[in-house]
C-alpha cells in the first residue's frame, strides 16, 4: 500500500530531498506543503481527507480537521509542543499525535539566559549607542547580585537553572509538580509559589508550556506584583504571557523590559507596539535553532510517523 503523507512542517522542508529515498523506501508519497508559519483550519480542511498522515509544525489540527479526516492514522510533530493539535480528540479516533520530547532543550535554554546577560550587562543597548556616536557607560549589574525566577521547572526550565548556578545568581524556581529533590539540592534553587517568585526576581524566565494552567498566567495582577527593574523572558510558549498585559505593564513601567522569542500571535503583526519599544528584544520563535537538534527531531519525527502509519 502507498501512504499519502503531507509535509507541513516548516523545518523540515527545506532539506526534505535527503529524505526521498526514505519515503521511497516505505512506499509514502508526499505532498510538500506551501506554508512559512503554519497551516490554520481553513487551509487543512480542503486537503486533509486525501491523508493517511501529516508532519506538521504549529498547524491547527482541530477537531473540524479531524473530522474531515477519515484517513489520518497518525500526526507526527516536528518539535514537543501539540498545543495547537486536538490530540485528545485525535486519540478517541484512534489517531496517535506524535512528538520529540526535550527537543530543543539545549538551544533553547541558551537563549534564554542569553537574554538575561544582555539585560544584566545592558550589551545591546551599549552597542546601539557607540554605533550613534555616543560614548555613555550604561550601568550593569554581575548576574552574582541578582535573583533569576524560572516559572516552569522541567526540561527547558532546570537547563535554564543549571546555566544559571555557575553565575552565582539567587535561583528561584515555581511548578505545578514537585520537583525532585535531588535536583533542587543540585542547582541550589528555592522552590515557592509563583507570587513570591514574581516578588524577589530580577528575571524571570518563562518556560512552561502550554496547556489549560498556564494560559494567560502572565497578566495584569502577575505584572504589578514584578519588581520595576524587573525583566520577563518568555522562551517558552507565546500565550502563556497575555500580551495585551504585557504592553501595559511596559508603557507603565510596572516591569523594566523583555525579551520574546514567542507571541500570542505569530507571526508578530507589523504594527505591533512592542516592535517601538527600546526596552524590548523580539525574535521570530527561533529560539530552538540548533543543527544538532534539528537532525535529532528530524529522524525522530519519521519514525513517529512510520510507527502511526503502520500501526
Amino acid at each position: 500500500m502507498t501512504w499519502n503523507v503531507l509535509i507541513s512542517a516548516p523545518y523540515m522542508i527545506p532539506v526534505i530531498d535527503r529524505f526521498r529515498p526514505w519515503f521511497a523506501e516505505h512506499d509514502i508519497e508526499i505532498t510538500v506543503a506551501d506554508v512559512n508559519e503554519r497551516l490554520e483550519e481553513a487551509d487543512l480542511l480542503p486537503i486533509i481527507g486525501r491523508y493517511h498522515g501529516i508532519v506538521c509544525g504549529d498547524d491547527r489540527i482541530t477537531k473540524t480537521v479531524i473530522d474531515a479526516a477519515p484517513n489520518l492514522k497518525v500526526i507526527s510533530k516536528w518539535g514537543t509542543g501539540i498545543d495547537s493539535i486536538d490530540s485528545v480528540y485525535a486519540a478517541t479516533k484512534g489517531i496517535p499525535t506524535g512528538r520529540t520530547l526535550d527537543a530543543f532543550t539545549q538551544p533553547v535554554a541558551d537563549t534564554a539566559l542569553g537574554y538575561i546577560l544582555c539585560f544584566a550587562r545592558n550589551l545591546p543597548w551599549m552597542d546601539r549607542m557607540m554605533k550613534a556616536g555616543i560614548w555613555d557607560k550604561i550601568p550593569g549589574r554581575a548576574l552574582n547580585e541578582s535573583t533569576i525566577g524560572v516559572v516552569g521547572v522541567g526540561c527547558m526550565g532546570s537547563a535554564v537553572l543549571r546555566r544559571a548556578k555557575p553565575f552565582g545568581a539567587r535561583l528561584l524556581g515555581n511548578d505545578i509538580r514537585e520537583i525532585d529533590p535531588a535536583f533542587v539540592a543540585e542547582v541550589g534553587v528555592e522552590m515557592m509559589g509563583l507570587d513570591a517568585l514574581l516578588e524577589q526576581s530580577d528575571y524571570v524566565s518563562v518556560c512552561c508550556d502550554l496547556n489549560p494552567t498556564s494560559h494567560h498566567l502572565f497578566s495584569h495582577a502577575q505584572f504589578t506584583r514584578m519588581k520595576k527593574t524587573a525583566v520577563v523572558i518568555n522562551t517558552g510558549r507565546g500565550p502563556v504571557v497575555q500580551e495585551e498585559a504585557l504592553i501595559h505593564a511596559l508603557r507603565a513601567g510596572e516591569i523594566a523590559g523583555c525579551a520574546l522569542d514567542v507571541f500570542e500571535h505569530e507571526p508578530l503583526s507589523a504594527d505591533n507596539p512592542l516592535k517601538s519599544m527600546d526596552n524590548v528584544m523580539l525574535a521570530p520563535h527561533n529560539s530552538n535553532s540548533s543543527p544538532k537538534a534539528w537532525e535529532r527531531i528530524h529522524h525522530s519525527t519519521l519514525k513517529n510517523l512510520l510507527d502511526g502509519l503502520r500501526a
